[in-house]
């Protein structure tokens, strides 16, 4: 057989079929006088072969280890590997599939913003705009700034869960909780024009730390280190986000509840 005919019998492209002589993958054939390689049935055999294993989802390292009768990565064991990836795989989509459809419900009910987030998450919307719309004047730029992050967390996050579960429940279904929120981001509203030294900072921040439940404030992970230096990247961006004196009541409040942690800790032990 021609190298065509072989790729056409077994449904591959003469592409791949080269390619996997150049890996050392199948061992090319002799070649006839004029120069054209001569395929064999049994080279045919071991092709299907490898067609069989790719089709699985075996890389094509594994399909070499398997034909080769690899004494430490045997066909068997290979297999039953593939077979624990694709119930990993098929648990996982019939997840997404789940989540698919608790948007497609959301969205259908009429949610646009709330549709791209978790239920609670989207109940948590619902409740900040049911406070936002008992305030006077348009809703507060720092709020609708607050929904962008804790949607963008939620989906950084959302293999972690954690501490923004607790955040979003105890935000949810604590009396007050939302209202103080408003609150804070009132204050953080006021200090849109000014300088990181304002005076205001340092009770903005306190605000900040008290209007957080408790629960959720015991479940925030915060570094051993310097936060900034351990969150890289995103903490530039995040508090370039803000305007100076914002920035700073933000960076005071992570250091209180640091500070208040350390000596919540430095209690439990003595």
């Amino acid at each position: 057989m021609r190298i065509g005919e072989l790729a056409s019998l077994v449904g591959i492209s003469t592409r791949a079929l080269r390619h996997y002589h150049r890996i050392g993958l199948l061992p090319e054939p002799a070649r006839k006088a004029n120069g054209y390689r001569e395929y064999s049935l049994r080279d045919a055999v071991g092709l299907a072969r490898v067609r069989r294993l790719t089709e699985l989802g075996l890389s094509l390292d594994e399909v070499r280890d398997a034909l080769a009768g690899d004494a430490s990565r045997d066909l068997v064991e290979i297999l039953r590997e593939l077979d624990a990836d694709l119930a990993h795989q098929e648990a996982d989509l019939h997840r997404r599939r789940g989540r698919l459809a608790q948007l497609l419900r959301q969205a259908e009910a009429g949610g646009s913003e709330q549709a791209l987030v978790s239920p609670e998450l989207a109940g948590l919307f619902d409740r900040m705009a049911h406070v936002a719309a008992g305030q006077p004047g348009p809703e507060s730029a720092m709020a609708a700034k607050d929904r962008d992050l804790l949607a963008l967390l939620e989906t950084a996050s959302a293999a972690e869960g954690g501490w923004l579960d607790a955040l979003t429940r105890t935000l949810g279904s604590t009396p007050g909780a939302v209202e103080r929120a408003y609150a804070v981001y009132a204050r953080l509203d006021e200090l849109a024009d000014s300088a990181a030294d304002d005076p205001r900072v340092e009770l903005t921040a306190q605000a900040i730390v008290a209007a957080i439940p408790e629960a959720a404030r015991q479940a925030i992970r915060l570094p051993d280190g310097d936060f900034e230096e351990a969150a890289g990247g995103f903490a530039a961006a995040f508090y370039a986000d803000f305007a100076p004196a914002q920035a700073a009541a933000i960076r005071r409040a992570v250091g209180l509840m640091k500070q208040s942690r350390a000596e919540d800790e430095r209690e439990t032990t003595s």
